[in-house]
């Protein structure tokens, strides 16, 4: 079996690419950050598993395109895809401008959509394959200051439903794994490292109910299922990560 992971050089693509490794599978680890991705691929080699790093900015669908035919060239067809590379900045929406707002939505939304267009065709024409897109619950119940994420992620969970429906009949599973606050640093970045930042964290750490954030390690047993047969009537759903911070069903 072949994965490939988007922002797998570090957080909770790190986390997934070596449980993926761990589970035997071949994995591309594909990130802009080229040192991190090398990093991730050398943990998954240190474990016994194999994988590849790609230096490729997920909203360049030529740079995309040439690391997929790469990795494919190497290893095999993809079989599982694992959207997870984001991008965020807060902000209350009233505070940004566009420009920001064209760098999260080709980040989050078009960058995940380059994805598909590639790499899931070839899932369609064999008839076989397993998509996981990593969205988050701000998508679910809003999160102030994420206004422009929240839609990107937002818009990731219709896009899996409707493409989950589209390619039923063709074996390929879609589904969605929605990350509650998380100890990355892409969280770091969002909370900062000032008081008002320490004020959020132990906010968030009383409002969930298991009393923690999340930590990337939360995550790959749950993407690992998705990608396995034992997912293989399962398609089409949004499953939060969240230690009981929202509850949804």
């Amino acid at each position: 079996m072949n994965a490939l992971v988007t922002g797998g050089g570090a957080g909770i693509g790190r986390a997934i690419c070596q449980r993926l490794g761990e589970e035997g599978t071949t994995v591309g680890v594909l990130d802009r950050d080229g040192p991190g991705a090398g990093e991730t691929a050398d943990l998954i080699a240190a474990g016994g598993g194999q994988s590849t790093a790609f230096d490729a900015d997920i909203t360049d669908y030529d740079a995309v395109a040439d690391a997929v035919s790469s990795f494919e060239s190497a290893a095999g067809p993809i079989d599982i895809l694992v959207n997870n590379a984001g991008i965020d900045i807060a902000m209350p929406f009233l505070d940004t401008d566009t420009a920001l707002w064209r760098r999260i939505v080709e980040i989050n939304l078009f960058g995940p959509l380059n994805l598909h267009h590639i790499v899931v065709r070839g899932m369609a024409e064999r008839r076989s394959g397993k998509v996981i897109n990593i969205s988050s619950d701000a998508a679910r119940v809003g999160s102030s200051g994420e206004s422009v994420y929240a839609a990107c992620k937002g818009g990731i969970i219709s896009f899996s439903k409707t493409l989950a429906r589209e390619l039923a009949r063709r074996n390929v599973q879609v589904n969605c794994v929605c990350p509650g606050p998380t100890d990355t640093n892409l969280f770091r970045t969002f909370a900062g490292d000032d008081e008002a930042g320490q004020k959020l964290v132990a906010a968030l750490e009383r409002a969930i109910p298991m009393r923690r954030l999340g930590q990337p390690a939360d995550y790959p047993g749950l993407v690992a299922f998705l990608a396995s047969s034992d997912a293989d009537f399962l398609t089409g759903q949004t499953i939060s990560v969240s230690g009981g911070l929202t509850m949804a069903g």
